[in-house]
Parts: C-alpha cells; structure tokens; sequence
C-alpha cells in the first residue's frame, strides 16, 4: 500500500514534485560541473609542475641563496677575464671569448651528502639530487687602447686611424652574450626528478655507464631553436659536449626543466661546485605519509626549504591560477549556496503540501495511521523527488562537462624554477687593462615552464555517487521537516478546520 499510495500522491501533485526535481537537479548539476573542473585545473597544475620538477616528485629540497655580500658571499656578479695575450687581434680590433658554466644568484647549493640523510629517512621511496646551472658565453671585439703622454686613454687602429668597427661603425665595442640552463643529474637515476617526465623524441636519454663522460641531453625545443641535432656537439663551460638525445616534455602541454641535461659530476666539475647539488627531488612511499615525511625532513635538514607539491602550486601563474582560484573559491562557495537554496525549496514545497493535505491526514490519523507512518510516507515521498533530482542533476552535469571537454578551454601556465641563473658583469678586462666597455650586464636568474594547457574536465564515479548522496540527503531533510510537522496535526483539530 505504502508503494501504491506514494505513487498516486507523486502523480496527483505533479507541480510540486517537479519544481522540488527541478531545483535539485540544478543543484547537483553544478556540483558535478564544479568538481570536475576543479579536478580538471589539478590536473593541469600537476602536469605543468611535472614538467618543471619531475612527475612522482612528491617533495623538492633546496636552500635558499643568500643575499649578494652576506655571510661573506661575493657580490654581485660574474667577471670575464681577458689576459694580455687572449683572443686573436686583427686590423687594429682584438676579439675576445669567454664560457662559463655557473650556478646563478638565485640558485643555492649544499652538500651533497644532505642526499645520504634524505633517503635515509623512513617514508621516501627514492630520491635524486641535481645541480642547477647557467652557461654563458661573452664574445666581442674590443679596439686597441693606447696609453697617450698625457695618460689618457685613445682607441686606435694599427695604422693610428680611429677604428670603425662597432654598432654604426663608430669605432665602439661590439658583445654578444648567450646563456642557457644546464640541469647536472645523477645518469643512473630516473624514477624520480626532471628526466622522469620527459619523452624521448630522438636518440638516447642519459645512461648509467655516462657518469664522467662529456655527453649531453637537449630540450628538442632549445636544440631546434640553437640549430643542434644529435650527433653534433654544444659547448658548456668551454668544453665540447656531445649531443646523444633530445626530449620534450611528457605532458605535450609544457616545456622540460631545462635547455641541456649533463652528468652530474661533470657539471660539479666544470661549474667549480664540487660535491655540491642545488635540489634533492623525493618521492614519498605513500601519498598519505607526505605531511609526516615533510615534517622529518624540514628536522633533519633544518638549513633547507622543503616543500611539497602542494605549496609548489603556488609558483603556477597566468589563467590556470586565475581558474583554480576560481574554482576554489567562487566555484565552492556558489556550489553550498546553490544546494541550500534547494533544500530550502523542497523544505518549503513539502511544508505547504503538508498544510494542504490537512484533511487527508486528519482522516487517515482517524482511520489508525500513527504518527510514524505519516512522517515515513511523506518522507518516502521527497526521497523519492530527491532521487529525481538528483538523476536528472547527473545527466546535466554530464552534459555540462562534455560541453566543456569539447569547447576545451586554453589556459596559459607558467611554473617557476630553480634551474637557471644569472649574472651581473663587473667589468672587463681587455688585452692592456680595463677595457672601456666594461659593465653590467643581466640575464634571467630563473628557468620557467610556460605553456597552453588544454583544460579537461575529468568525471569520477565518486563524484556521481556524492551527487546522488546530496539528493537523497536533501530529499531525506525535506521530509523530516515536512513528516514533523504533519506529526503535530491532532484529527479533531484537522476535521474540523475542514468543515
């Protein structure tokens, strides 16, 4: 009976029911739309923090670089030293080159022993330490400085001719500088760090037997840009290095951590950082462990900064910030405003239907309906318009996320790193003495991941489940408050306010 009757009541009150259906579905059809977009814009930061510090990273340690001249650093700056007998000089012009491999003012290294007490660490499934640098290379041509009598400085050519070389053949000094980021990491170690989200597109990544040896990885986007292929080689630090592969980043949507990969102790070597790395890459054993793992490592390298993905997600810049934050916040927010207000409307429908059922339940508590039965049938009733709801919520949802998928959305992301430096020249000392062109000169002091991410939406059987959940919830409350207040009609006072 208890079927039958709640049937006919569904049927015979078709308005109510499908407004109560209607504001539900709505409801849980923003839910789902919100949380998909949300798990969608996770998805993206992790793709695009993967390109910078490598997928499975689960923890990055670093350390942050003092300020130029405290605790005794050197100043600002990088100098090129020319000697009296550097470089070749022809028609009264001397040109000059210079290449270091250095790691940049924002880049701080420690010991590479801190690697032996991070794994050492109960919860880290693997680590590897790497060393990140700046190649630079300075070339010029400088004019022949002759001292006068006088003790004044005249730039003359070899046939006492001012010289003309220079921008607009005014006789100045013409420079060049290139700088690219140099990654150094351990060849043996690839389930964690930056080469463990990569794809290889064409020769061979680092092996295990390169340890020593002077043989490089290149971003396929670098080496089409430099004009290198594999098989030719690339200078680094005034060493020739040969080009054994070239890879691009495993998410298609972001650049890799870094123009070149070398062998770590190759880079130590060259860059002067002997037994030095710049950032120890951790993977957790369990991703439940993460904050505990965080906490010992933060007590066992107290010097160093530790930070998890989560707080790295910070550095993500452009549109997907502006949408996770978004979807954050206003997403959440209208998501809890949206489903109180349907609850509010089926409370409020059920209240008013119970009101005008007056006299059907006067006559039903008359005939021995007992108070619990009226409450269970009224709730049976708005379960019902909930699960309407809430069936009809899922289909929208599901329809909305599609139309998102296919409209694919284009966000620009950009995520910061410590791969790179710069440097601030201060001076340069040509064949004689300092040269007039001295000065400074500034390159990016960071390498960056920027790319389009393609926004997609995922949906996931939990998300379908908590949706229909909410419905139920809210179909469930409606008839509490409805079922409670049909409790308190007394017959007589019911029968009579019929007559």
């Amino acid at each position: 009976m208890f079927i039958t009757y709640l049937r006919r009541e569904l049927v015979n009150r078709r308005k109510q029911t499908i407004i109560i259906a209607v504001g539900m579905a709505l409801a849980i059809a923003l839910v789902i739309i919100v949380n998909s977009v949300a798990a969608g814009v996770k998805d993206a930061q992790t793709a695009v923090l993967g390109s910078v510090y490598g997928v499975g990273t689960d923890i990055t340690i670093s350390k942050a670089a003092a300020a130029p001249g405290a605790n005794g650093t050197a100043g600002p700056g990088q100098r090129f030293d020319f000697g009296p007998g550097a470089g070749s000089t022809a028609a009264g012009t001397t040109a000059v080159a210079s290449s270091r491999l250095t790691a940049g003012r924002s880049t701080a290294t420690f010991d590479a022993a801190s690697l032996g007490t991070v794994t050492g660490e109960a919860g880290v499934s693997a680590a590897a330490g790497v060393l990140s640098l700046n190649n630079t290379t300075f070339d010029g041509k400088l004019p022949d400085v002759n001292r006068t009598e006088q003790g004044s400085d005249r730039a003359q050519t070899g046939d006492g001719s001012a010289p003309t070389d220079g921008p607009g053949g005014t006789g100045g000094s013409s420079f060049n500088i290139n700088s690219f980021t140099v990654l150094g990491l351990d060849p043996s170690e690839s389930a964690v760090g930056p080469l463990s989200s990569v794809t290889l597109t064409d020769g061979r990544t680092l092996a295990s037997d390169d340890t020593g040896t002077d043989v490089a990885v290149l971003d396929s986007a670098y080496a089409t840009t430099a004009g290198l292929s594999v098989g030719g080689t690339i200078d680094i630090g005034g060493t020739s290095f040969q080009i054994v592969g070239l890879v691009e980043s495993s998410s298609g949507d972001a650049t890799t951590a870094s123009n070149v990969y070398i062998p770590l102790d190759v880079a130590q070597n060259l860059s002067g950082e002997s037994g030095k790395i710049s950032s120890i890459y951790v993977q957790a054993t369990s991703s439940d462990d993460i904050a505990t793992l965080k906490t010992s490592l933060e007590a066992a390298l107290p010097d160093n900064t530790v930070s998890t993905q989560s707080d790295l997600a910070s550095s993500v810049s452009g549109s997907l910030s502006t949408a996770s934050t978004l979807v954050g916040n206003l997403g959440t927010w209208l998501s809890i405003i949206v489903l109180a207000a349907a609850f509010l409307i089926a409370i409020l429908f059920t209240i008013s239907g119970v009101t005008r059922r007056t006299r059907e339940f006067g006559t039903l508590k008359a005939i021995g309906w007992s108070n619990r039965r009226i409450v269970g049938q009224i709730a049976g009733e708005s379960v019902v318009q909930g699960l309407l709801g809430g069936i009809a919520g899922v289909a929208i949802g599901l329809v909305g996320v599609l139309v998102v998928n296919l409209v694919a959305p284009t966000l620009t992301a950009s995520a910061s790193g410590r791969v790179g430096g710069g440097f601030a020249g201060r001076g340069i000392e040509a064949a004689g003495g300092p040269g007039a062109a001295g000065g400074r000169f500034g390159q990016a002091a960071h390498a960056a991941a920027t790319s389009d991410v393609v926004l997609n939406a995922p949906v996931t059987v939990s998300v379908i489940l908590i949706a229909v959940a909410l419905a139920l919830a809210g179909g469930l409350l409606a008839g509490a408050v409805g079922g409670w207040r049909a409790s308190r009609l007394r017959p007589a006072e019911a029968l009579r306010s019929v007559a």
